[in-house]
C-alpha cells in the first residue's frame, strides 16, 4: 500500500495553468511537478537558504495568503 498523504490544495486557476506547462515541459504531471518543487524548497531550506536568505526564492517580499 502506498503511504503518500493525500490533501486538498486551493490554488489560482493562473498558477495551475502555468504549472501544468511546467511539468509538461519537464515530462512529470502537476502533482509530481509539485512534490518535486515542494522536495527541492525544502532540501534548501534544509541547507540555509530559506526565505529571507539574500538570493532565496521569497527573499525579495512577504509570503502570499
Amino acid at each position: 500500500m502506498d503511504s503518500r498523504k493525500t490533501f486538498l490544495l486551493r490554488i489560482d486557476p493562473a498558477l495551475w495553468r502555468a504549472l501544468e506547462k511546467w511539468a509538461a515541459d519537464e515530462l512529470r504531471s502537476v502533482n509530481g511537478q509539485i512534490e518535486y518543487l515542494l522536495r527541492q524548497a525544502v532540501a534548501q531550506r534544509k541547507r540555509g537558504a530559506g526565505p529571507g536568505t539574500p538570493g532565496a526564492p521569497g527573499a525579495s517580499g512577504p509570503a502570499g495568503g
